[in-house]
């Protein structure tokens, strides 16, 4: 059986278990290792037992904690080429860890396939995962995007789950205390997916046959858990699409239940 929790989902630190009973993996450690391994003991996870971790791109909020877990536990990390790069003139590597170029092709580690799908942010190469347990459950995590572009919407076309970014409402960004350049930076196709945005490929990925969603790195400024729920169920509620029977929706924050799938 598959598992996922997004341990915890924020503009302030991000941190994603998926997992089957050969072991699991962790995308992006942005809390300190202690936290995170505080989060994988909660759900009944050693932190030992994590086989690799996978980071999405340099922001401090996906990496804060990577260079402590990893030398602690052993832990190999994988991203792409661009992302070691700003990891390492960050100084979140060093000679005591382990750290790879995932192809794009993918790599299997505990069984489960991750496969790395480029995505438009900010940075010097930032990335989703594409996922596939080994009872051939497919889950996505796609946060830190400014748009759904034809590749993404590939990559993640037909999950199971999918962790989708539903990161502001734009009134509430436009109207709040953000500097301009930050407002333009957010609200550009290299920024963050709104909860509009979100929703319309919402209503895409259930008609693809996804039936559980899960939205995540929810701004704390510029947004409300609430708002981002309802934003996504009125559009897929409009498409036709009954909730609990044709999807199930959460929205992530931090330590999170496990979902079994």
């Amino acid at each position: 059986m598959a598992r996922f929790c997004s341990l915890y989902s924020s503009s302030s630190g991000n941190c994603t278990y998926i997992g089957s009973s050969y072991g699991g993996i962790l995308i992006d450690v942005g809390v300190s290792a202690k936290r995170a391994s505080e989060a994988l003991c909660e759900i009944g996870v050693d932190p030992s037992s994590i086989g690799a971790i996978f980071i999405t791109h340099e922001h401090w909020d996906h990496i804060n904690g990577v260079r402590v877990f990893a030398e602690r536990h052993g832990v190999r990390v994988y991203a792409s080429e661009g992302t070691l790069s700003g990891m390492e003139e960050l100084g979140a590597l060093t000679e005591k860890m382990t750290a790879d170029v995932i192809p794009y092709s993918g790599i299997e580690v505990c069984g489960i396939h991750i496969k790395p799908f480029r995505t438009p942010h900010d940075t010097k190469e930032s990335t989703g995962f594409a996922v596939v347990t080994p009872d051939c459950k497919r889950i996505a995590v796609a946060t830190d995007i400014g748009c759904v572009d034809e590749s993404v919407m590939n990559s993640i076309y037909g999950s199971d789950l999918v962790l989708l970014e539903s990161n502001h409402d734009v009134g509430m960004l436009q109207n709040g205390p953000y500097p301009y350049f930050l407002k333009q930076r957010i609200l550009s196709d290299r920024g963050h997916l709104s909860n509009e945005n979100c929703a319309r490929t919402a209503v895409k990925l259930v008609e693809s046959g996804t039936t559980r969603l899960v939205l995540g790195h929810l701004s704390k400024e510029n947004n409300i858990p609430s708002l981002a729920f309802e934003t996504t169920r009125a559009a897929l509620t409009m498409a036709g699409a009954k909730e609990n029977i044709d999807y199930l929706l959460t929205v992530a924050g931090d330590r999170n239940p496990v979902i079994a799938l």
